[in-house]
């Protein structure tokens, strides 16, 4: 202890007593590993008392120039550019697999047989049969697994959650969802893994679907039956040296959805929208009321109570999500200070180190493999539905 006003060394002394460490390694350092790793940085100190404090143990990727920058950038201990050896390391209790589509499923299974807890990033997988042998493998090795649904953890839309929890919106009679975005019509843009199938899976469905469908899920309920249509507007693009070569995945999709519980609704998603740059919106009506959301506008819920308000000035509300009792808003600022879109990554990873460390369940907020794969069986009803042209039934 130092003199009384004096400056004492907080050296050696933990944050919030013994909380453990848990060592993190990331396949991948690209767009996500960026926001991946920004999640872990904060968590110790903003996530307050942390449940855990990520160990920034190990990066992974194919190209050793790269990697090793991203090491140095990020403040990992060391990186690989095989994963396999990655998995040998024995710090390591957390596999962040946030490489590309074909790489999902057979570093995520030899990580769950190796012990290691996963999360991965979404689609869990390129198609249903993939996801499944993913989602055996972990419940098999009894590990805790979590696919990177993040939009569950925007602090507006886990309060839409509670309130259709809570019986407020009564029951829900339509959903709609749309994503958009413009960047992928862009036709001087050198063809990337995300155009191709063999890689990705899917396009927009994948990319920007999956994230809708999973809030559909999450705040309606399981779909029973959908109906798609999915279109390729740009069936060639430059591979950078002057040729053109196939990009055979769905730059778009609309697709109808009727669910369990009697609401039907539409998701839609496109990477084809002029001046559209992040722009995830949902419409949930209900027999007391409708919730509409925007990414772009992520502290805020436009709501509407039937009978709330007088009948000449009765409309929708907007609420700003920012009070200390919303959903994670204690950790962060006062109200009216707001959040962004990478904070949702910060809420994610400590749910998931929370299940860990007290062996507490993934779901139902967190997206386990269970969603990736369910939400998997979707993805692929839409396709075949846009092939054969026939509605599809849901069966897992």
């Amino acid at each position: 202890m130092g003199d009384a006003g004096g400056f004492t060394s907080m050296a050696g002394a933990k944050s919030s007593g013994d909380v453990p460490e848990i060592g993190i390694g990331m396949l991948g350092y690209a767009f996500m590993g960026k926001a991946h790793t920004n999640a872990f940085k904060k968590i110790p100190y903003m996530m307050y008392p942390p449940v855990a404090i990520p160990r920034l143990v190990a990066v992974c990727g194919r190209n050793e120039e790269a990697v090793s920058e991203a090491a140095r950038r990020y403040g990992y201990e060391g990186y690989y550019t095989d994963w396999r050896k990655m998995l040998e390391n024995d710090a390591i209790q957390v596999f962040d697999n946030g490489g590309p589509n074909d790489a999902h499923a057979e570093p995520s299974i030899a990580a769950a047989q190796a012990g290691k807890n996963v999360f991965c990033e979404k689609p869990l997988a390129r198609t249903a049969e993939e996801a499944k042998t993913m989602l055996d493998a972990v419940e098999k090795a009894g590990v805790k697994h979590m696919v990177a649904f993040n939009y569950r953890f925007v602090p507006a839309i886990m309060q839409a959650r509670k309130l259709i929890e809570s019986g407020k919106l009564g029951r829900i009679y339509h959903w709609r969802a749309v994503y958009l975005q413009e960047w992928g019509m862009d036709p001087t843009m050198p063809i990337s893994w995300r155009f191709q199938k063999e890689i990705a899976g899917s396009g927009a469905l994948g990319d920007l679907g999956a994230h809708i469908i999973d809030l559909a899920r999450f705040l309606v309920g399981e779909p029973k039956k959908v109906m798609g249509l999915t279109h390729n507007w740009m069936p060639q693009r430059p591979d950078g040296s002057g040729k053109l070569v196939k990009s055979d995945v769905d730059d778009g999709f609309v697709a109808l959805m009727e669910f369990e519980g009697g609401a039907i609704g539409t998701v839609e998603a496109s990477r084809f929208c002029p001046g559209r740059k992040n722009f995830n919106s949902f419409e949930i009506n209900g027999e007391n009321g409708s919730i509409q959301f925007n990414l772009e506008r992520l502290n805020e819920l436009n709501v509407f109570w039937n009978g709330d308000d007088p009948k000449e000035t009765r409309g929708f509300h907007n609420a700003l999500i920012s009070e200390g009792f919303h959903p994670y808003w204690a950790n962060w600022w006062p109200h009216g200070h707001m959040i962004g879109w990478e904070h949702s990554f910060a809420h994610e990873f400590h749910h998931f180190f929370e299940a860990i460390v007290n062996n507490t369940p993934v779901d139902p907020y967190g997206a386990t493999f269970v969603d990736g794969y369910h939400n998997a069986v979707i993805c692929d009803a839409i396709v075949q539905s846009s092939a054969t042209g026939q509605a599809v039934d849901i069966a897992y």
